[in-house]
């Protein structure tokens, strides 16, 4: 009877179990609350899910990895940075022609695409785009060379002239009066090179100026007139192309965004300093003619090339207007007036002109100047010198799209070239810059 009632039981609880419940509960929880309410057993729920966590190891193994990557590719970036500049050196005849070349493109690229909203095509545009710079070379190879010759050979039939300026400050420095006669003597009586007397006539063309100068000289302006005219030609496609070949949407915008950074920055720096320079060298030049300087357009041209040449143009300018002065004047004091001139509008300049225009564009580093000028003036010497500025400003725009290494933090913090950690918040920001900028140690 009682094997009956079981199964009776059973049977009663299965078929209820296979009615639905009513407010939405689950049938197998019902189920179990009858089980435990025969049996006697009670349930417990089961334990939340806990989340995998890598053992200490494995963290341990991937912080390593990435402090090694890290080190070799510090290792090998300061050692190809090391062999840089002996590389550029050597092939020097190749890299400056090309590195001028380019620099001189990517300047003249508003120029093209001005042309070329004009419906001009691109080779046309090109070619336009360089016989615009030929004929501004050309200008300032006449305008400055030309003359220049002439003072260059007059040199030796002024020195007397130099001497008798120069005398009061030898007599003020007496210590240095005998060197300076003995140099002085020495220059004078040494005798002139037969190949001197040859080349008496000036260039009156760049052409001519190059093809006398050295036939290397000649290989390497034709090949960055090329260089010039096949990368505009070809300018659009090739910015096409490097912006269509990535693979996401952001890569595209931010590859576009780095080549108009790159064209912006550098054409507007040229073509704002350009323009500060060649205001600048008329205005000496037309100061010069109104105290009686000879060949004033001459001055004003090398004053504006050299104004190229951040602090050290300026001075180099100075000197040669010193010079040029004690060769024309007889009065020590008068010969200085066309530096004192020079000295004066280059200090309006510098700190009033060109950081109202150029400043709130474009803002770099003295520190950076400085270094980038000191490399490459010791690269390609005055070549070299001339576009430092112009291959800052290129590497600085594309370097701040792409993202600098971390070294520091590889240093001092997490060991990698990649930025980590959260960054802070305001208030500890806030302590830190006062704990820095505090004069006591901190304790």
């Amino acid at each position: 009877m009682r094997y009956q009632n079981k199964n009776v039981g059973i049977t009663s609880r299965a078929n209820h179990a296979r009615k639905p419940l009513k407010g939405g509960r689950n049938l197998v929880e019902q189920a179990g609350r009858d089980e435990e309410a025969e049996t006697g057993a009670v349930s417990h729920p089961a334990p939340p899910l806990q989340p995998v966590v890598a053992p200490a190891h494995d963290t341990e193994a991937e912080n390593r990895r990435d402090r090694l990557l890290a080190a070799l590719t510090l290792m090998i970036g300061a050692g190809l940075f090391l062999a840089l500049p002996f590389a550029l050196q050597a092939g020097s005849a190749f890299f400056m022609p090309l590195t001028a070349a380019l620099v001189i493109a990517v300047a003249l690229v508003p120029v093209l695409e001005w042309l070329e909203r004009h419906r001009v095509p691109a080779p046309l545009a090109s070619l336009i785009c360089v016989l615009l710079f030929l004929t501004a070379a050309n200008a300032a190879i006449v305008s400055i060379v030309v003359p220049a010759w002439g003072w260059l050979s007059a040199i030796p039939e002024r020195i007397d002239n130099i001497q008798s300026n120069v005398k009061p400050l030898i007599d003020f420095y007496a210590n240095l009066e005998s060197f300076v006669n003995k140099t002085i003597e020495e220059f004078a009586q040494r005798p002139i090179r037969p190949t001197r007397a040859t080349a008496a006539e000036p260039p009156r063309s760049l052409f001519e100026f190059v093809t006398t100068a050295a036939p290397t000289a000649f290989i390497e302006m034709f090949f960055a007139i090329l260089v010039i005219f096949f990368f505009l030609s070809g300018w659009t496609r090739l910015r096409r192309r490097a912006i269509t070949s990535r693979t996401s949407f952001g890569g595209a915008m931010a590859t576009a965004r780095v080549i108009q950074d790159v064209v912006d920055d550098t054409s507007a720096y040229l073509g704002t300093i350009t323009a500060i320079n060649v205001s600048l060298g008329l205005l000496v030049a037309g100061a010069l003619w109104l105290i009686g300087m000879p060949s004033p357009l001459m001055w004003g041209g090398i004053v504006t090339l050299l104004n190229y040449i951040p602090y050290l143009g300026p001075i180099f300018a100075a000197m040669l207007l010193a010079l040029g002065g004690l060769m024309t004047y007889q009065d020590v004091w008068t010969a200085l007036l066309p530096a004192g001139i020079m000295i004066a509008f280059h200090l309006v300049e510098a700190n009033v002109v060109t950081p109202l225009i150029v400043g709130r564009r474009l803002t770099i580093n003295p520190i950076m100047i400085l270094i980038s000028l000191s490399f490459w003036g010791w690269v390609w010497g005055t070549p070299g010198a001339l576009l430092a500025v112009p291959l800052l400003i290129i590497i600085q725009t594309v370097l701040n799209a792409a993202g600098k290494p971390d070294i520091a933090g590889f240093l001092f913090e997490h060991g990698t070239l990649v930025a980590g950690g959260s960054p802070l918040s305001p208030v500890a920001q806030n302590n830190l810059e006062r704990a820095v900028d505090s004069p006591e140690p901190p304790v």
